[in-house]
């Protein structure tokens, strides 16, 4: 049975992908602030994130204590093309690599999410912070593809 934590996790994947559904397209290729990514680059860094992420949840729920690298957000973005991606293809993306990560996070056991994780030169946190902290990102970038912008 999924933790507390993987019911939440679905909670609120669940509402981000309906805000993100409510961007109107035609800000896709809209930067959310002057020399700031647009929102189809912002949608391409949280495919990175929960790429990453993927990662160190199945190594550490899986191989026990994690240690990795961080990665370069802005070499990945560009590397991925993101901004010449459609709006819809980026959108579905994200659905089906969140799905994946959550039936990932549903099956991480109680006992591994105390699991400590050192992800590049950064203090070591458990895995449960990892996972709290991906939300956090999630919510924080949500904010950027929202901001000061009317939603259809």
């Amino acid at each position: 049975m999924p933790t507390q934590l993987a019911q939440e996790f679905r909670r609120e994947l669940n509402a981000l992908h309906t805000t993100l559904l409510a961007v109107a397209p035609a800000l896709a290729d809209t930067p959310w602030r002057v020399g700031g990514w647009t929102r189809k680059q912002i949608v391409g860094h949280l495919l990175d994130s929960a790429t990453n992420n993927r990662q160190r949840f199945v190594r550490t729920a899986t191989e026990g204590p994690y240690v990795g690298p961080k990665y370069a957000q802005d070499a990945w973005v560009a590397a991925h093309g993101y901004s010449e991606q459609s709006w819809e293809t980026l959108l579905r993306w994200w659905q089906t690599e969140h799905e994946i990560l959550t039936a990932v996070v549903d099956r991480i056991p109680e006992e591994r999410l105390d699991t400590e994780c050192v992800v590049g030169t950064d203090a070591p946190v458990s895995l449960r912070f990892l996972i709290e902290d991906y939300l956090a990102h999630q919510r924080w970038h949500s904010g950027q593809l929202t901001d000061g912008v009317a939603t259809s």
